[in-house]
């Protein structure tokens, strides 16, 4: 299949040739939702630790620019601002999933546009064209390697992201597919991300060195740097070195739809996503049986044996490892805590007693080639009662109206308290506009703390 199939040339193909007339109506609306929650979660997690030490490290080294950063009021050199505002997008692990991707798409594409676009003044079809070429890439060289890539444990936001930044800078760049193919062969050989890592600053840090590692592959290629022009597919290449295998049907094949982005999924519970199956399972058990904590006697929960390795943390003692275990977040949701919070994901709420002794009566099945997606769980009550649930958490919402309305809530809990009411609106009217904008530097420039 590898010496028969072309598959980075044809990607590239695929990727450079894209334009707006390809686009149907909806795309353009969902490009917009996916920049909605994408400046919402950067808003929001540009405040973070991790980014504040990333921003000093790229000041000392002198890293001062024009570029803006997202959330903050220092500028700084465009590439590095692609990895500042990259990670600070994933930071709170509330940013979007496609599962043929099998990761994050948005935090790895916008920060590289943005940054690129506010340099070379794209106009915001451009933009959209970009993002778009970038997003379905994504899922081609997601489906290209997956499962065995992310089971071997790569984290494929940090290592396929970078293929899909790629794509986007190279297509707003211009690059002509031969370009765009030497640019992934550039992006191939920096491609990283350890799932090892799940739970630390290093996770949201694979979004920022993704979107760098993108811009700079497409950057060089336009100047002539060199690299093979079949890194995707050639032996001792992308997929031979970090997959046991190259499906190269799946990668060029039409995706569910028509298009990946159609395929999007936002969060609206900030922790990983594997997580939110279980989540509104133990919701729905709440809401509809209101039974107290101590009168539970055990909780089964049945979920893809993938998520063992993922989000499988049993005994959490911070925030951020909150996020990644199945059983403090079950114990969060049954206890009526918001998960949609991001103030509910602290020290304190791991060693709050009753949740605490609800996460010990959690008993985890992990049942092999399940849906990553769906959870089944069953409640025993000391009276005898059982209540059995099960949730599917993959199934992307039919209704864009509904859709935006739930993406619009969650960007003004998020922005607002960072921006205020007036620059929430002016970031938001920024976004709307994007199809009309002759200078996307206006949308990035709106999202800038004064």
């Amino acid at each position: 299949m590898a010496a028969v199939v072309p598959v980075t040339a044809e990607i590239a193909k695929r990727a450079a040739a894209l334009a707006w007339q390809d686009l149907p109506e909806d795309l353009i609306e969902r490009t917009k939702q996916c920049l909605l929650d994408w400046f919402a979660v950067t808003v929001a997690g540009a405040q973070e630790d991790l980014t504040s030490i990333l921003i000093a490290e790229a000041l000392e080294d002198g890293a001062r620019g024009a570029a803006t950063l997202v959330g903050r009021s220092e500028t700084v050199l465009p590439s590095t601002a692609a990895l500042i505002n990259g990670a600070a997008s994933h930071a709170l692990d509330y940013d979007d999933v496609n599962f043929s991707m099998g990761g994050h798409p948005t935090v790895t594409v916008v920060p590289a546009l943005l940054a690129l676009g506010e340099q070379m003044k794209a106009s915001g079809r451009l933009f959209i064209e970009s993002f778009v070429a970038g997003y379905e890439t994504s899922g081609r060289v997601g489906r290209l390697v997956s499962p065995s890539h992310y089971q071997k444990g790569f984290h494929v936001t940090g290592t396929v992201g970078s293929f899909s930044a790629t794509a986007a800078a190279g297509r707003m760049l211009g690059l002509t597919d031969q370009q765009l193919a030497v640019a992934f062969g550039i992006a191939a050989t920096q491609a990283a991300g350890l799932k090892s890592n799940f739970g630390t600053m290093c996770k949201p840090l694979h979004a920022g060195t993704a979107s760098e590692h993108g811009l700079r592959a497409a950057r060089l290629a336009a100047k002539g740097f060199t690299a093979r022009g079949d890194s995707l597919e050639c032996d001792q290449g992308f997929a031979s070195s970090q997959s046991d295998h190259l499906n190269a049907e799946a990668a060029l094949g039409e995706p569910p739809s028509g298009w990946h982005l159609r395929n999007n999924l936002f969060k609206y519970h900030a922790a990983c996503y594997l997580t939110h199956a279980p989540i509104e399972c133990a919701k729905e058990i709440r809401l509809k049986s209101n039974f107290p904590p101590e009168l539970v006697r055990k909780i089964l929960l049945r979920i893809d044996s993938g998520a063992d390795k993922v989000c499988n943390i049993p005994n959490p003692t911070t925030g951020l490892e909150a996020k990644f275990s199945l059983r403090q977040t079950v114990a969060m949701a049954l206890t009526g805590v918001d998960t949609a919070n991001l103030d509910s994901y602290t020290e304190a709420v791991t060693q709050e007693p009753v949740i605490k002794a609800l996460r010990d009566k959690v008993a985890i099945d992990f049942q092999p080639h399940w849906a990553h997606s769906l959870a089944e769980m069953a409640i025993q009550l000391d009276d005898g009662t059982t209540i059995e649930v099960r949730h599917d958490s993959g199934i992307p919402w039919a209704d864009l109206e509904k859709q935006r309305q739930a993406i619009e809530t969650k960007f003004d809990s998020l922005v607002t308290p960072l921006l205020g009411p007036a620059g929430t609106r002016r970031l938001h009217d920024a976004i709307e506009r994007i199809d009309s904008l002759a200078d996307v530097g206006e949308l990035v420039r709106a999202s800038a703390k004064n």
